[in-house]
Order: structure tokens, then C-alpha cells, then sequence
């Protein structure tokens, strides 16, 4: 996920639409809509397909650019890129139809920003992408937003173990208010944590997952979920064009390894849903939102998230 400079982040968010160009039909001015990572044609090979969620219309090294290389923004004559297409760090943002879902009238918009990424993509990495199963026993790596919605996702499931994994203990707390029922340090073992987790479950981890974006802890929660049965996702972005070297043993025995965006969800068609579910009470966003700031103050949010003081601090306008 590159970009280019100047560029305006920005892509978890929620807002009102102000105008509309020629031929849109699924919204209108005064809509509800979250902007979308990930797009939906409704017609490539993945849209189509019931397990994929990638749309091939994509391209993903615009880098900033629509597919015909122009750009949404300019300043003083020259462009301004986008990120992930929706950048949303900014008052007033251009997007395609197909990049944003129409929601709830009613849906408060300084709570269900959070749907349009990280809790989207945690929820559904447990529920929809591993198919976590009730009475197993979950790991994940990183407690973070997308971490603590993970755990939402297994708890969800109807887990019965799930063990939150940190290097920072001040987030075990808030792991726990959403269901992780123990948290664990690395940094208290000298052992590989996936020798600490078979032996603190009696080798019984059935799902891992790995929330952070590092090699070393993709492979560390590949290698803690059971050899025989386990499913590891990868749902934490990895490192932009670097390699990852791994022993092809830890997948032989039958483990399997999966990739995970938006926590495998069609956008376009299940985040309004995911939007209706909250409206239902059917899981709680206020646990994840640590601060709220008004816009001006965002040098505040990346503050606190430097510090690993913040989950999630909602901007507002």
C-alpha cells in the first residue's frame, strides 16, 4: 500500500454526501456512506465468487492515482495523491460509486467510522475468513484495534480460550473488557512464545492470528496454532516488497495458512450489514475508542497511537 507525495491520508472514516457527478445512482446527496478500501464491481471473477472479496477491477499500484493516472485533489495547479483511494484526513473527499456504501440514516457516524477498516477487517478475520468454531481455543498476535476486534470476532464465535499477545501489558486490560480471557508478554518468556502457548493450552490452539505486520510474528503465529489442524490468518499488512523466508514443515503436517483484507468481507454489500448488526447491539464500537479529538488536534491522535496510549481516537469535524 504505497503512495506518492504530496499525499492526503486518511481511510477509515464515515460521512455525508455533499454532491454527485453524472450517472451515479446508488447514492445521493445527504446519504450516510463509509468509504470503501476495497472496492466492488459486482462483476469480476472475484466479486462474483462467494469467497472472494479482492476486487480485479483494483489496481493496486496506482499509488494515488485513478486507473487513468489523474488525481481527485490539486494544489497550486499541481496533484495531490489519495491513499487507498478514500482520504479521509480531510473535511471534504472525492470518491468513485463503487467505493462507497450507503448505510443506516440513523447510524452514528463518530462510532461506525471504525467499520470502514480496522473492525471490519478484525471481526471478519474470525468470524468469516477462519470460521473460528465454538468451544476452541484462539491466539492473537497484537492488541491493537484490529487486534482487539479479532478477539470481538472470536468471542463472537463462541470461543472458549482466547489469549490476547502483547509486548505492551497496559493493553491487556481493555484485551480482557472484550473478551480475551488471558494476555501474555513475550517479553516474560525466554522460550519461543509458540512453545509458551502449546504449553500453557496442552497444545490445543486451533486459531492464530497475527495483527501487527511483521515476518517474525507471522511465522511465530503460523508455528503456535496446532500442526495437525490449526488455521493461522495473516491479517496485519506486511512489509511492502520484502520476502519472507519460513520452513515449509510447519504447513506439511496440515496446518493452514491464510491471507485476510476487510476480514473477507464484500464492502460494498456487508458493511452496510455490519452497520445494521451495531445498530442491533449485536457488538459494542465504544470499546474500542480510547479518545475523541477534533480535527485540528490530529497531531494529538498520532501522538497517542506513538505512545501505544490510544486503540482507536475518532477525529472529528
Amino acid at each position: 500500500m504505497g503512495a506518492n507525495f504530496p499525499v492526503i491520508l486518511g481511510h477509515e472514516a464515515a460521512g455525508i454526501v455533499e454532491s454527485i457527478g453524472e450517472g451515479v445512482t446508488t447514492v445521493k446527496p445527504g446519504d450516510k456512506v463509509i468509504p470503501l478500501t476495497l472496492k466492488q464491481c459486482g462483476k469480476c471473477s472475484s466479486c462474483i465468487n462467494p469467497n472472494g472479496n479482492f476486487c480485479l477491477e483494483m489496481n493496486v499500484t496506482a499509488e494515488g492515482a485513478w486507473n487513468d493516472g489523474t488525481t481527485s485533489f490539486t494544489c497550486k495547479g499541481k496533484p495531490v495523491y489519495n491513499f487507498i483511494v478514500t482520504s479521509t484526513f480531510t473535511e471534504y473527499t472525492v470518491s468513485s460509486e463503487s467505493w462507497v456504501a450507503k448505510i443506516d440514516a440513523a447510524a452514528p457516524l463518530e462510532k461506525v467510522c471504525l467499520i470502514g477498516c480496522g473492525f471490519s477487517t478484525g471481526y471478519g478475520a474470525a468470524i468469516k475468513t477462519a470460521k473460528v468454531t465454538p468451544g476452541s481455543t484462539c491466539a492473537v498476535f497484537g492488541l491493537g484495534g484490529v487486534g482487539l476486534s479479532i478477539i470481538m470476532g472470536c468471542k463472537a464465535a463462541g470461543a472458549s480460550r482466547i489469549i490476547g499477545i502483547d509486548i505492551n501489558p497496559h493493553k491487556f486490560e481493555r484485551a480482557k473488557a472484550v473478551g480475551a480471557t488471558e494476555c501474555i508478554n513475550p517479553k516474560d518468556y525466554t522460550k519461543p512464545i509458540s512453545d509458551v502457548l502449546k504449553e500453557m493450552t496442552d497444545n490445543s490452539v486451533g486459531y492464530t492470528f497475527e495483527a501487527i505486520g511483521r515476518h517474525d510474528t507471522m511465522i511465530d503465529a503460523l508455528a503456535s496454532c496446532h500442526m495437525s489442524y490449526g488455521t493461522s490468518v495473516m491479517v496485519g499488512v506486511p512489509p511492502r516488497s520484502k520476502m519472507l523466508t519460513y520452513d515449509p514443515m510447519l504447513l506439511f503436517g496440515g496446518r493452514t495458512w491464510k491471507g485476510c483484507l476487510l476480514g473477507g468481507w464484500k464492502a460494498k454489500y456487508d458493511i452496510p450489514k455490519l452497520v445494521s448488526d451495531f445498530m442491533a447491539k449485536k457488538f459494542d464500537l465504544d470499546l474500542l475508542i480510547t479518545h475523541v479529538l477534533p480535527f485540528n488536534e490530529i497531531h494529538k491522535g498520532f501522538e497517542l497511537l506513538e505512545k501505544g496510549e490510544s486503540i482507536r481516537t475518532v477525529l472529528t469535524f
